[in-house]
């Protein structure tokens, strides 16, 4: 199993940036890829970033060039972030915080949300 805490949503006008970050802890974490997917309304689940614990990262072409993920650890406390700048208004959406086991499929593990949402 595996317990996040998310943190950093909010409203940020457009060009603005927002960083997220992930706090997991549980038994498989060390092992995990860890990510962020978001959703907005009357969309599907989308990837936005992973990472492997190895360091490989994956981003939505929609986000290259203006979000960075990043990973790190102390103790037992794994940490994910986003940095996201130059955000725009479709970036609005509920972002998840994720782990799997495996990168390349639908993440087993999800965090509660946190809003982020992009007007002026």
């Amino acid at each position: 199993q595996v317990q996040f805490e998310e943190s950093g949503g909010g409203l940020v006008q457009p060009g603005g940036s927002l960083t997220l970050s992930c706090a997991a802890t549980g038994s498989i974490v060390s092992r995990v890829v860890m990510g962020w997917y978001r959703q907005a309304p009357g969309n599907e689940r989308e990837l936005v970033a992973v990472i492997t614990r190895d360091g490989l990262i994956n981003y939505a072409d929609s986000v290259k060039g203006r979000f960075t993920i990043s990973r790190d650890h102390a103790n037992a406390v794994y940490t994910v972030t986003l940095q996201m700048n130059s955000l725009k208004p479709e970036d609005t959406a509920v972002y998840y915080c994720t782990a799997d086991p495996s990168l390349g499929r639908v993440p087993r593990y999800w965090g509660q949300g946190t809003q982020v949402t992009v007007s002026s």
